[in-house]
């Protein structure tokens, strides 16, 4: 599948299926793929010519039969040949970008689709990789894309965190791997003038959420001199950017206590450990908890896990962004901001605005919208896959 002479075999779609796919969309369903013997054997991940039933070359795919997403675009001219150096070539694109996004080595350096690596996500923290393989194909081609990560780059570690449920549906198996160096120990990153602890091999995710960077920034440039109750707080984000940004009291709350040590341990290294408190529970009952225990807060975090993890989640996931609302805005003194975010991508940003308006009528609270916002720069979303802009986040000040 690689090399000058490389050939691939020919995928054809069906009669009038061709359109979406040539004018940018970067994904073939299998409903629209002329599902021959031929093609239902090719092994899952397998690079292919994608072609319109007129024989007219879409470009270069990687295909699996297996899936409902049954091929993804790879390049366009059906010239190139996918291996180390178009992945050398790709991962420098990237890097291009970020660096000029970014002055310090900590970021996502590869969003899949919309950086033209389907099914690819790169965090970056200095010489440190969590990589995730979410499509088969690039799971064919892990030796390929670790040997350009290591010219691009030269990591000294790379975990595959290959443990993202989105693996089952290409039929891969879930599992996290140390491919190169040591990581026993937590990466140190920096964001501003904070620096935090993650965890790439047992955080969630790759250890770190990166897409909220810049909404951090905004919560911390409101809270000096201010009390902050930080839900689902993983490993203290908001908590810490703020009380590194003179918060005089800051509440982490997180159900995982692997989470919260991590955070303990961020805000010894920031020197703010005085004025942080760490809380292991669950974050519906420990709002109902303070709302009768600790008074109001001059700020509200409450940036949870997806709710709504698949389309059938969408009713019961959808209300619980209401709840959390309601719990969320009762705890925000008069005057004072909610920040709320949901990053489950079968939420629509109207949708979320919905329940967030019904949850601060619940609460009976007034105020308005200061900040509508997703995640950031080093995270662009693909203008063929709305789906890619997942993250929505809302500030309000409340009445």
């Amino acid at each position: 599948m690689t090399g000058p002479r490389a050939t691939y075999p020919t995928v054809t779609l069906l009669p009038r299926h061709a359109r979406r796919v040539a004018s940018g969309h970067p994904w073939v369903y299998s409903n629209e793929i002329r599902m021959t013997p031929e093609a239902k054997a090719l092994p899952p991940g397998n690079l292919v010519r994608l072609v319109t039933d007129a024989g007219e070359t879409l470009g270069i795919a990687g295909f699996n039969p297996h899936s409902l997403v049954a091929a993804r675009l790879l390049e366009r001219s059906g010239k190139a040949v996918i291996d180390a150096g178009f992945l050398v070539a790709r991962i420098r694109r990237c890097l291009v970008l970020r660096e000029k996004l970014y002055a310090a080595p900590c970021y996502r350096l590869v969003h899949a689709e919309a950086d033209g690596l389907p099914g690819v996500i790169v965090d970056r923290f200095g010489d440190a990789l969590a990589v995730q393989l979410n499509s088969a194909t690039m799971e064919l081609l892990r030796a390929a894309l670790l040997q350009a990560l290591d010219e691009v780059l030269a990591p000294r570690t790379i975990v595959l965190r290959n443990d993202s449920p989105v693996r089952a549906l290409e039929g891969l198996a879930r599992e996290v791997e140390v491919v190169r160096g040591d990581a026993a120990e937590p990466v140190t990153l920096t964001e501003d003038d904070a620096r935090f602890l993650a965890d790439l091999t047992g955080g969630q995710k790759t250890g770190w959420f990166f897409d909220q960077r810049d909404n951090r920034s905004f919560v911390a440039g409101l809270a000096r001199g201010s009390r902050l109750l930080d839900l689902y707080a993983h490993s203290g984000g908001f908590a810490l950017r703020s009380a590194v940004g003179g918060a005089r009291q800051v509440f982490a709350v997180d159900s995982s206590a692997d989470a919260l040590a991590l955070a303990e341990r961020s805000a010894t290294l920031n020197g703010v450990a005085d004025r942080c408190t760490f809380v292991r529970a669950d974050a519906f009952a420990e709002m109902e908890r303070l709302k009768s225990t600790q008074g109001r807060f001059d700020i509200v975090v409450a940036d949870p896990p997806a709710f709504v993890k698949t389309k059938k989640d969408l009713g019961s996931g959808s209300r619980g962004y209401r709840k959390m609302v309601r719990l969320a805005a009762r705890l925000v003194a008069p005057g004072g901001f909610l920040f709320v975010a949901s990053c489950s991508h079968h939420v629509s940003g109207d949708l979320f605005d919905e329940q967030v308006r019904r949850g601060l009528g619940d609460a009976r609270r007034s105020g308005r919208v200061l900040r509508r916002a997703g995640a950031g720069p080093d995270h662009p979303v693909h203008p063929w896959l709305p789906e890619s802009a997942y993250l929505k986040a809302r500030v309000l000040q409340l009445d």
